[in-house]
């Protein structure tokens, strides 16, 4: 893929620049600023652009906002050494690394991403609005001890509510995140059906359901010992769900 890599610091720019080129991608152009982002992103029309937050004239998150008005809009990765604005980037970005930036990461950043031409945009303008698009996640991001967590939407096995906060189980765990069931479901709603009104199941995962008596039914998830409980209100949807399966 042809990247353009924006940070205001020299040797930052000039390590990322090698590890792009080490693993087959293309450096189109560097820019130590958000405007200056622009400018080439706008000329070289790079699939992706690597790009640091905190830098002077224009940040990181403005200079994002203005990328992802372009026709062709490049693919947008966050790399910085700071975490505090990792939520906000997130969900403005197609990936979020960490300073400082190990190979293997930017493999699994860059590996995810798909090139999106100027055919593919004509296309999807004659459906709807540019406007109206929504870019799907691939990972839901959650910030731990350990500083933010990505964990792929692929090994998330269900969403359960906890008054202000969800919990994502995962196939390493779980983690909370501070994010809305009704968001959730409305983003994803292919992947994941409710089966209550505080838990949101990946259709993946789905195994059956289990009669407890009295009306009252659990779903059963694959690679899982535990169960959920299923809400009338929420059952018909999903017995239609499973049977399409």
């Amino acid at each position: 893929m042809d990247i353009l890599i924006c940070d205001d610091e020299a040797l930052a720019t000039q390590r990322l620049s090698r590890l792009v080129e080490q693993l087959g991608h293309h450096v189109v152009a560097v820019a130590s600023h958000g405007q200056q982002a622009i400018e080439l992103t706008e000329f070289h029309q790079p699939d992706v652009v690597l790009l640091d937050i905190q830098m002077p004239e224009m940040d990181g998150l403005t200079c994002a906002e203005h990328l992802r008005q372009l026709d062709p809009m490049p693919a947008i990765v966050f790399c910085t050494a700071y975490d505090e604005h990792a939520l906000e980037a997130f969900r403005m970005a197609d990936g979020y690394l960490l300073k400082p930036i190990m190979q293997q990461e930017l493999q699994q950043v860059l590996g995810r991403l798909t090139k999106i031409n100027q055919a593919q945009l004509s296309a999807l303008k004659q459906q709807e609005d540019m406007d109206e698009i929504k870019v799907t996640r691939q990972q839901i991001a959650a910030k731990t001890y350990r500083g933010v967590e990505l964990i792929p939407i692929e090994n998330i096995y269900y969403f359960l509510a906890d008054q202000k906060y969800v919990t994502v189980r995962h196939k390493n765990g779980s983690v909370l995140i501070d994010e809305t069931l009704k968001d959730l479901e409305q983003e994803f709603p292919e992947q994941f059906i409710r089966i209550h009104r505080n838990a949101l199941v990946a259709v993946a995962y789905l195994d059956g359901l289990e009669v407890l008596g009295a009306g009252q039914y659990q779903v059963r998830c694959r690679e899982l010992d535990e169960r959920l409980a299923v809400s009338r209100r929420h059952l018909p949807n999903l017995r239609e769900r499973i049977q399409k399966l």
